[in-house]
């Protein structure tokens, strides 16, 4: 990505959703990792997504998009909720539930340009080139660093025209918190040269209390990628400086 050889990316980490109660109470208590992703974060609505996603493609020109989903339940879910808005009347979903023959057509359309956006489980983790891509949007929970990666690559592919792609990370997970933060690390790292005409990539959180406190919680990014859910983390003591 410093180099210009993948698209920059423009990661925006929707974790809002806080229940600061729990934040409190995490120092008095030897929370794993899946305790906190249990507690610490509540659900986020598909509305929410949908209005993030609306915001997103204003923004963007030649809007073209893939939304992660958790299972084929809520992938056709989402499909049909996008659908009502006139941006993407034509989003369809993607997944093994469907007929080959049906899936192989409905990538072809959204190669084509026919279809702007789709919802999938899995499908389009890997051997599927769409350069074209430059909004993600992940709205699904996975613990393999190997599924991110595949699902963040798909938007990377370089095109002309293409400036960046935008991501949309709607997962509330402390392994995917880990694994933006530790690209934004070494994104902002020195060792290697930045090229001047190349925008910088950002990663940002919507809410800044979070930033602050995923940083000081998050010590080693790298490790806590993959750690198992009995993973304890230390927690800072003061926390109630970040109200």
């Amino acid at each position: 990505m410093r180099r210009g050889y993948l698209a920059q990316v423009d990661y925006r980490l929707f974790v809002d959703n806080v229940d600061w109660d729990v934040v409190k109470a995490a120092s008095e208590h030897e929370y794993g990792l899946a305790d906190l992703n249990a507690r610490l974060f509540l659900p986020q609505r598909d509305e929410s997504i949908r209005d993030e996603l609306a915001a997103a493609w204003a923004a963007t020109a030649s809007p073209r998009a893939i939304v992660f989903c958790r299972t084929v339940e809520h992938a056709e879910r989402l499909a049909e909720l996008l659908r009502r808005a006139p941006l993407w009347s034509g989003a369809l979903a993607l997944h093994a539930g469907l007929a080959k023959r049906e899936r192989q057509s409905r990538l072809l359309a959204f190669r084509s340009g026919e279809v702007p956006i789709l919802t999938s489980v899995d499908i389009l983790n890997e051997g599927v080139d769409v350069p074209d891509v430059n909004i993600l949007c992940f709205a699904r929970v996975t613990h393999s660093r190997r599924i991110f990666v595949q699902q963040l690559g798909r938007g990377l592919r370089l095109r002309a025209g293409k400036e960046r792609v935008t991501v949309l990370d709607f997962v509330s997970d402390l392994r995917r918190i880990a694994a933006a933060l530790n690209i934004k690390r070494s994104l902002e790292g020195g060792e290697v040269e930045i090229l001047d005409q190349v925008a910088p990539s950002r990663i940002d959180f919507n809410d800044q209390r979070v930033a602050t406190l995923m940083e000081e919680w998050i010590k080693d990014a790298a490790g806590l990628e993959t750690a198992y859910d009995e993973h304890r983390l230390q927690f800072p003591s003061a926390l109630a400086t970040l109200e």
